[in-house]
């Protein structure tokens, strides 16, 4: 095989994996071996940079090319707002106005979906198609960012359109749906980060990601809305328009073209009776002049589209009389509390935007405590964004207002309040309500890295019942025959492959293994921190909450969680079992300390020839630095070694100082 064969090959193989990485979650290599091919590419590169094109690997960050921020984009055609109207009276008056001009004139009567403007410019390229060139957010109405990286990765845009035309641009709305929405939620509750108050926002910040390969997974949609330039074929009928483009596979908003403003009020209405069954957000109609020519004659300012208006349908707001409160716990051990009521009119759930609404999120003791919600009590009840219900205030205080339960209503066990917040949770790690989570966790990659235990085989394992908590996991060996009989994890390849893989897992250090045992405010990094202070984990289970203050950066706060862990009855017992299990609790002998890098944060990304990043990690924390793993204004410095990708070009936007392996070297000798 020739050079040009072999970095031609190179590519193919590097781009298989990239996509395998990180477009659909399923590595296939580590990342060592990936690393490796990058290497090689870049040799071929540099030897020969006449090679190099833009889709070569070497040029792209998570297998998909990088957004670029802040680059400012001025619209060919302004992206205006909408002017809003609130009573279907209004609505027929603008009509009137109109058919006092154009008495023939017809209206298109559209959804107007809750999300967020974005243009698209496509140009007609050799083979007589359309494609895409350029993706625009509505920015000022003037001018707009560019966002044609995350387009072309959201599945609704289409890169090329069949229409023979010379050139086309299209404004349409991003969005999201509400499983997509429910999906990313459920996730952030999983890893206790930040979840996002509604579909809107989270569209939002996803299209303006700098990775498209988040945005990607994020799973946005489009509907075009309007036609901003074009041949006249497609700009004298709005409803024409649509149809020809609905035609050519581009997803447009429902639409329905209507003469008289009798039609037009009964389009509002049954868009917003069917507004319910959408599996995305909408937030009122759009009445537009069908007959593009005549809208300019109906200007509304100059922020407003001229020939449109928004009908916004008015919230809908009912009593309801509370009959139970639910308990439930969450993955992450958090208490969730959940109304039930009626309708006293009735007797039966709430009518609200054309469903039936029987039950409400209360959030919190303190949100209880606050909108003085107990049994028997009636509460105004209105349905947020006309989707999710929430109480509107007391309308009749109950007689007394509900308090949380002592302990956890799943496993008995105390519950704790968190400092600071109005979060109630329950921290026994073998609580069936949170059992999944805990056990997945506790094998995952930063903590004992038990390679195929993943959570849907945790899941089928606990439901069979051999896992009770972690320390089951060292007992599946006892159940060989049996597992691979019921084929829980696979034939005998496979049930072999993980339990070695779990008895390989003993080996690590106890660093891992307290990050494992899921702590309140123990991740990764604390976890290594204390351990440099112990010989091993017992010794740190006996440890007292001042003892383990003296230890920088930890607070009172995590003190307190460590001790009341360790000083669990149920968590002692877990700890015995890993012990008993042969796990190792020592750890190794410790290498001479400097603090040559004492209160420096430092990063480390890429690939070394000599290192791993584990050895460049422990360098760091030995000679008293501070080893994280994401870039921010705190980080002092960043090491970048081969393929450094997208914690680079934070450093360098943040301004964080970036070293060589050699000159990081040189600050530790």
């Amino acid at each position: 095989m020739d050079l040009l064969q072999e970095y031609s090959e190179l590519k193919k193989t590097i781009d298989y994996h990239m996509d395998r990485y990180y477009n659909q979650d399923e590595p296939e290599i580590s990342d060592y071996e990936y690393d490796k091919l990058m290497i090689r590419l870049k040799e071929i590169e540099k030897e020969h940079p006449e090679w190099v094109t833009s889709d070569s690997p070497s040029q792209k960050i998570g297998g998909t090319v990088k957004r670029e921020a802040g680059v400012k984009v001025t619209h060919n055609v302004p992206m205006l707002s909408i002017e809003d109207v609130f009573s279907e009276d209004a609505v027929c008056a603008w009509v009137d106005k109109v058919h006092a001009m154009h008495p023939d004139c017809t209206f298109s009567v559209e959804t107007k979906i809750d999300g967020l403007s974005m243009s698209l410019r496509y140009v007609k390229e050799a083979d007589g198609k359309l494609h895409l060139h350029l993706a625009e957010t509505r920015g000022d109405g003037l001018i707009g960012e560019d966002v044609t990286a995350n387009a072309r990765v959201v599945g609704d845009v289409l890169q090329v359109i069949d229409l023979p035309y010379d050139s086309l641009e299209l404004r349409g709305e991003v969005y999201m749906s509400h499983e997509d929405f429910e999906k990313y939620n459920e996730e952030q509750e999983r890893l206790e980060k930040k979840t996002a108050a509604n579909p809107r926002n989270l569209a939002a910040g996803t299209l303006r990601q700098l990775d498209t390969s988040i945005t990607k997974k994020r799973g946005l949609k489009i509907f075009i809305f309007n036609v901003q330039d074009g041949p006249d074929e497609i700009m004298e009928s709005h409803g024409r328009g649509m149809d020809i483009l609905k035609a050519a596979g581009v997803p447009v908003v429902y639409h329905k073209i209507c003469k008289t403003k009798e039609e037009v009020v009964r389009a509002i209405d049954e868009i917003g009776r069917m507004r319910e069954e959408l599996p995305y957000d909408i937030d009122g109609a759009v009445v537009k002049i069908d007959h593009i020519a005549f809208r300019q004659e109906f200007p509304a300012g100059s922020k407003y589209s001229s020939g449109h208006i928004a009908y916004k349908y008015p919230p809908e707001e009912k009593v309801i009389v509370m009959d139970d409160i639910l308990v439930d716990v969450g993955r992450t051990g958090k208490l969730t509390f959940t109304g039930i009521f009626h309708d006293p009119e009735t007797g039966k759930p709430a009518r609200l935007c054309g469903t039936s609404v029987s039950r409400a999120t209360l959030h919190n003791q303190d949100y209880i405590t606050q909108m003085n919600v107990g049994i028997g009590g009636e509460y105004k009840l209105f349905k947020s964004g006309e989707i999710i219900p929430k109480l509107n205030g007391c309308v009749k205080a109950p007689e007394h207002v509900f308090e949380a339960p002592k302990v956890c209503p799943v496993c008995g066990e105390p519950l704790i309040r968190e400092e600071d917040t109005a979060d109630i949770r329950c921290v026994n790690p073998s609580c069936a309500a949170q059992l999944s989570r805990t056990v997945a966790y506790f094998t995952s990659l930063d903590c004992m890295n038990i390679m195929g235990l993943g959570e849907t085989l945790v899941d089928a394992l606990i439901k069979d019942g051999y896992i009770h908590n972690y320390a089951d996991i060292y007992a599946l060996k006892e159940h060989r025959d049996e597992l691979i009989e019921k084929g829980i994890i696979g034939k005998e390849k496979n049930t072999d492959k993980l339990l070695a893989a779990i008895e390989k897992s003993k080996e690590n250090t106890p660093d891992r293994l307290l990050t494992a045992l899921g702590i309140r405010n123990v991740g990764k990094n604390t976890a290594k921190q204390i351990m440099n202070y112990y010989d091993n984990l017992m010794e740190l289970a006996d440890a007292g909450e001042e003892e383990l203050q003296n230890i920088p950066d930890i607070g009172a706060t995590t003190a307190k969680c460590i001790h009341d862990f360790f000083h669990d009855e149920a968590n002692i017992e877990l700890l015995e079992r890993l012990k008993q299990s042969g796990l190792n609790m020592q750890m190794p002998e410790k290498k001479e300390m400097s603090d040559k890098l004492e209160g420096k944060t430092i990063v480390v990304t890429g690939s070394f020839d000599n290192y791993s990043r584990k050895d460049m990690e422990e360098l760091i924390v030995s000679n008293g630095g501070k080893a994280t793993g994401s870039v921010s204004k705190k980080t002092d410095y960043l090491v970048a070694g081969e393929a450094a990708g997208s914690k680079l070009d934070k450093a360098n936007s943040l301004g964080v100082k970036v070293l060589t392996i050699d000159e990081f070297m040189e600050m530790i000798k």
